[in-house]
């Protein structure tokens, strides 16, 4: 196999899960409908930013000891439910409590504000996420041809990995920012922080139980 034939066949495979909608569908929707396509951009920068994290720690290693280690797993796999369940329950308790005419100043309960706020959001669910690790364990040493660095080799997979996922996002930015200034003001905005704290509560729930197993 050679790179450009593995580079191929490995987007293929991360082409389809790019399509999938989860959670990083969510964030980014949750981002531009409630702000504007800017903090979208931002949501996704740090989720592809999370990506090249990861794929460069599977690629030198860090994460093929995590896969190893069933301790360490569980102890990520229990912070990152911890996390996003407290985020999403945040999100949902602010929704509830936030006035009708709020719109779109329901803020992430993060330190930092701003498009800093969505890019760090998106960075840290995505880091605090084992399973990102754990796949591409399994799947960069599956397209590693004979004879290539391991290291550059998995630094230009996650790289093709965001690039399809980058191509993905924008298109549901751009459709979400059209629909998004539509929303705002009628109460949507409120749904939406319901809908994808929900979906965060429901992820690190099911982390949590996958973690004790």
């Amino acid at each position: 196999m050679t790179i450009p034939e593995a580079l191929l066949a490995f987007a293929l495979v991360a082409g389809l899960l790019t399509l999938v909608p989860g959670l990083d569908t969510a964030l980014v929707l949750r981002s531009t409908v409630t702000r504007s396509r800017s903090h979208g951009f931002a949501a996704l920068a740090g989720i592809q930013l999370g990506t090249l994290v990861w794929g460069a720690a599977a690629a030198g290693g860090a994460a093929a000891l995590l896969a190893a280690s069933q301790t360490a797993y569980r102890v990520l796999t229990l912070a990152g439910a911890a996390y996003m369940v407290w985020m999403g329950a945040s999100m949902l308790w602010r929704s509830f409590r936030a006035p009708r005419d709020a719109g779109a100043d329901v803020d992430l309960p993060l330190p930092t504000g701003g498009r800093w706020r969505d890019l760090g959001l998106g960075l840290s669910t995505n880091l605090m996420n084992p399973k990102v690790g754990v796949f591409y364990v399994a799947a960069i040493p599956q397209f590693v041809p004979d004879g290539v660095n391991p290291l550059l080799m998995g630094l230009l997979l996650a790289l093709v990995h965001c690039v399809l996922g980058t191509a993905w996002l924008s298109l549901v930015v751009l459709g979400a920012g059209w629909v998004g200034p539509r929303l705002r003001g009628s109460g949507a905005v409120r749904w939406v922080d319901r809908a994808t704290g929900g979906v965060l509560v429901l992820f690190g729930a099911r982390l949590a139980v996958s973690a004790r197993v």
